[in-house]
């Protein structure tokens, strides 16, 4: 048996529908049920029903509030993940943990290899390498799956942003310095079902393929869906936010060559099939 946290997010709901298509039971505790602000909460739950595998999907990912609520992120992100892994630890489950590109600096053009060294710019990113070093810590049996720029049919995210804002605009300004991947939830949970059948453990890095910027991921998305909006390329210090932004986000999926699982299709093919989910969800 499988436990999914976080299932009311784009990645968590995206899994559950991808083993329920495999015919994989799962279980996926509600809030009140799984709670990560606490050791109790975020253990018990797990403790009860000891499932083989717990797929961590549930996080703190408000990226700029968390500068200002970095203890609420930490507790979440660090202590919550840290909970987690202790309870996987004591009935032998496999864990997978998912993280992120905000764990490293984002220096440079060359695309970050798992080992490489670890410098998060903002708090988000310091939170979920807190994560990180808890469940390499403390579980044998684990994953540790970074990606970037998630968007699924099921809650908010950058595509279903854009769109909204070509109802009332013909011109946007996106940032066009910050290099990384977009990662439909639907690909990235199948190679998620995957690992759960698998004993390959380790850190990966996975997102769909190929690199674009924010207003190249834009342009794509307008193009797409036969939008004529003008897209604006604006560097980042035109756009300040709370919380900085990591210029390099391109991830190597060397780990996932190496172990032999099959690396995601690419991110215009994703975005084609999301746009496509998207109008027969809002046709429902």
């Amino acid at each position: 048996m499988i436990l999914i946290t976080g299932i009311l997010g784009q990645l968590g709901y995206d899994l559950a529908r991808e083993l329920t298509k495999r015919g994989v039971e799962y279980i996926a505790p509600s809030l009140e049920e799984l709670e990560l602000t606490t050791e109790a909460g975020a253990k018990n739950f797990i403790l009860e029903k000891k499932p083989e595998t717990v797929v961590h999907c549930a996080a703190y990912t408000a990226v700029d509030k968390a500068e200002s609520e970095s203890e609420l992120a930490i507790t979440i992100n660090g202590f919550g993940t840290r909970w987690v892994a202790e309870a996987c630890r004591e009935i032998g489950a496999k864990m997978i943990y998912i993280s992120t590109d905000y764990v490293f600096g984002g220096d440079g053009k060359i695309p970050y290899e798992i080992n490489d060294e670890k410098n998060p710019v903002n708090m988000y990113g310091q939170s979920k390498l807190l994560g990180e070093d808890a469940v390499n810590a403390l579980v044998d049996k684990h994953f540790i799956v970074r990606t970037s720029w998630v968007f699924g049919i099921n809650g908010h995210n950058f595509i279903k942003t854009m769109l909204r804002l070509a109802e009332t605009h013909k011109k946007v300004r996106v940032v066009n310095d910050q290099i990384g991947s977009p990662t439909y939830t639907v690909d990235l949970a199948k190679l998620l079902a995957d690992m759960t059948e698998s004993e390959k453990f380790g850190t990966y890095h996975a997102t769909n393929e190929g690199f674009c910027s924010w207003d190249e991921f834009t342009r794509e998305i307008f193009k797409q869906a036969g939008l004529e909006v003008e897209v604006e390329g604006i560097p980042t210090s035109k756009y300040p936010t709370p919380a900085r932004r990591p210029f390099n986000s391109r991830l190597s999926k060397k780990s996932l060559d190496e172990a032999g699982f099959d690396r995601l299709p690419t991110w215009q093919d994703a975005v084609k099939r999301y746009l496509i989910e998207l109008n027969a969800a809002k046709a429902r």
